[in-house]
């Protein structure tokens, strides 16, 4: 008789269960996975944006969680927030450093991606 646990095969790729405050990079990754904070970053990478524009280019997010989404990135430094003065007045929003760094990363990370899909995968 065996004890030992046997484990199948989609149970592989299910992650172990932890608390995202164990693992800096599952509590990253469960920011940016949350509904638009990566898109929102991946359109400032062209350049700052005021909110109007970035509701143009994120169809069907509603006004008050794209304004969630902009203070949650400026809250974790990647987004910075810059009050205009001239007519009409509004306030851009541009990737600061870090997220001009994080941008990179995770371009890295899709270029990774795609060239995963294309491998065979074993069965």
């Amino acid at each position: 008789m065996s004890f030992a646990p046997t484990a199948k095969k989609r149970d592989l790729d299910v992650p172990a269960q932890r608390r995202p405050d164990d693992c800096p990079v599952e509590a990253w990754l469960a920011f940016l996975g949350h509904r638009w904070n990566a898109l929102v970053l991946w359109h400032l990478q062209g350049g700052a944006r005021r909110h109007n524009e970035l509701a143009v280019l994120l169809p069907g997010i509603a006004p008050k969680v794209l304004s969630e989404r902009l203070e949650g990135l400026e809250r974790r430094g990647l987004i910075l927030r810059a009050p205009i003065a001239a007519f009409p007045r509004g306030v851009l929003y541009a990737l600061s450093p870090a997220g001009k760094e994080l941008v990179g990363i995770l371009d890295r990370l899709d270029l990774w991606s795609r060239q995963s899909m294309r491998r065979p995968q074993p069965e």
